[in-house]
């Protein structure tokens, strides 16, 4: 093959992958906290939200794409722990994580800087299997990131998932709205 066809199909590729990625909107979640999020995100109902989400603590807000495979969520908790805490928090949630999934692969796992504020950062592949033996359906696997910070005396998480099978396509997005969280 001609090195030049080769190089025009890599641009196309490349001007397709990036014309493809969702353009991103502020969305004001709370008086203190904003974020980016793709522009055909809306927030959901409190019933979906019940449904999707049956824990204990009710998210503050979670936003999903039209096709509602992808999530973005805020949850706030109180805490008696301090930001200085984080590092020291970091190993608590990374066990919270694999315990919740029946496997977890972890790409990053940090305590990093976003708009000036310090969060640990985990992003990963899980898997969430029946373990019961009643169900013949396979594992689910999702693609997630999942964000802690600490205002105040509250926690906020943030996270992200999306299915396993859209990771490459929506891995520099999610990076991206993770990136764009933004708390006064």
């Amino acid at each position: 093959m001609n090195i030049r066809y080769l190089a025009f199909l890599a641009i196309i590729f490349v001007a397709g992958v990036v014309l493809a990625a969702p353009k991103l909107k502020k969305v004001q979640i709370s008086k203190e906290i904003s974020v980016k999020l793709p522009q055909d995100f809306s927030p959901q109902s409190d019933d979906d939200v019940a449904r999707k989400f049956p824990a204990t603590t009710r998210p503050l807000a979670v936003y999903s794409s039209p096709n509602d495979q992808i999530d973005f969520s805020v949850t706030q908790k109180s805490t008696p722990f301090k930001s200085q805490d984080l590092k020291m928090l970091q190993e608590f949630y990374k066990a919270n994580l694999v315990e919740t999934f029946t496997k977890v692969d972890f790409i990053r796992e940090e305590v990093t800087q976003v708009n000036g504020k310090d969060f640990i950062v985990f992003e990963f592949v899980s898997n969430l299997a029946d373990e019961r033996g009643a169900s013949i359906l396979g594992p689910v696997q999702k693609y997630s990131m999942v964000q802690y910070t600490i205002q105040g005396n509250q926690l906020l998480i943030f996270t992200m998932h999306t299915p396993f099978t859209m990771k490459n396509e929506w891995q520099p997005t999610v990076r991206e709205v993770m990136n764009s969280i933004n708390i006064k």
